[in-house]
């Protein structure tokens, strides 16, 4: 018997783009579904770039506005992947229009934005999701899994960094990432947001009270002559535009279970090209991942037998491990395009089961909440409490 269909518009087909597209051609190669999922339309605003990107990643058809993308009746589920003061505009528009969203993070630039979202999304009925790919990494998901079944005792300490370090040289231009009006922030809400996500969601818990840091140490950069230009071959009209981001943000956190945490983003970082550190200490154990190392997990439990206490290296791709029994034998590793793989296959589950899909847009919400509050934090020089 034919499966239900589930035709996909993707809107913008630039990093994300990529990435959600070879995710939507791979997840049925490894996943049982429920449904199909059908590549229908990408839609971006240059016409010959969509195009090229529409042969290239293999969709049926490309458009130029989202509006009439979002109205067509024949599509079931909005991709959101375009800058990011966008994504609650789009995303609002598709819920009234009766489709499910999934939205990449963040899922707004202001708080109230966020908010409005969320509250679309509980009312209408429809699958909404935010792609906090991170959460489908097996050696996350079993990191989750071991403080859930309360192996590392009661959470005392979360502690994180996210580092980068590619607007290092000041020649680069003043991509929209490094403009607020477009970005929202910058390493705080483009890096700190998948720790924050991490914090939540690893944990089980959420934030009670942030205080917060920031600073901007390249202040101007070139200004970019096409508009449209990324950092490869870049030109530069030759005139010098403010930086309106945050270069640095590092900020203290205190949780409802009691615990403390402390988190770092930056993106001038010499030699830190996506380097993800978080570290979890309980009263029992302990948990460090490290992006650049996904297929692995460091754990630390205090009641191994004596001569065996220590971190143990554990390859996170045993066939028991979250997602992992799609894959390939053990050690023969997976890499960060099948965390969007492991993310299409539990949306694709929940549309076709009209299940929740975790994370959804009131883990977005939360999300802006707390870098909001940070940012709040920053400018006030206090503790502030995150918007419930």
């Amino acid at each position: 018997m034919a499966k239900r269909q589930i035709n996909v518009a993707l809107i913008g087909y630039q990093f994300m783009g990529k990435v959600h597209s070879n995710a939507y051609r791979q997840v049925h190669h490894f996943f049982d579904l429920d449904v199909e999922p059908v590549m229908k339309v990408i839609c971006g605003r240059t016409e010959h770039k969509v195009k090229a990107a529409q042969e290239q990643f293999g969709w049926q058809e490309y458009a130029t506005n989202w509006e009439d993308v979002v109205a067509r009746n024949d599509i079931d589920l909005i991709d959101i992947g375009t800058s990011n003061d966008t994504h609650a505009q789009i995303a609002i528009a598709a819920l009234k229009a009766g489709k499910h969203v999934l939205c990449e993070k963040p899922l707004a630039i202001s708080l109230a934005d966020a908010r409005a979202a969320w509250e679309t999304a509980r009312n209408s009925g429809r699958i909404h999701g935010i792609c906090h790919n991170y959460r489908k990494a097996p050696a996350v998901a079993f990191a989750k899994k071991l403080v859930e079944e309360g192996r590392l005792g009661r959470i005392r300490h979360f502690r994180g960094v996210y580092l980068q370090d590619w607007i290092l040289d000041p020649s680069v231009p003043l991509v929209w990432r490094l403009d607020k009006k477009v970005a929202g922030s910058g390493s705080h809400g483009d890096l700190n947001a998948h720790l924050i996500d991490t914090a939540r969601f690893v944990m089980g818990t959420e934030f009670s009270e942030v205080c917060g840091m920031a600073e901007t140490f390249i202040k101007q950069r070139p200004l970019l002559a096409d508009t449209e230009g990324g950092l490869s071959g870049f030109k530069s009209s030759g005139e010098m535009g403010e930086v309106t981001v945050d270069d640095v943000t590092a900020f203290l956190a205190r949780f409802e279970n009691g615990a403390t945490g402390t988190f770092e983003a930056t993106r001038l970082a010499p030699g830190r090209k996506n380097h993800q550190r978080w570290e979890i200490n309980g009263e029992k154990g302990s948990i460090v991942f490290n992006l650049e190392r996904m297929n692995e997990l460091e754990v630390y439990i205090t009641d191994d037998p004596e001569g065996l206490q220590g971190f143990h290296l554990i390859q996170a791709t045993e066939g028991f491990m979250p997602y992992m029994s799609a894959y390939w034998p053990v050690a023969h590793i997976i890499g960060y395009e099948h965390t969007f793989v492991n993310m299409m296959y539990d949306l694709f589950k929940a549309i076709s089961k009209n299940e929740p899909f975790s994370p959804d847009f009131l883990d977005g919400y939360r999300n802006q909440a707390v870098l909001d509050a940070v940012e709040q934090s920053v400018e006030k020089k206090q503790w502030v409490t995150p918007e419930k």
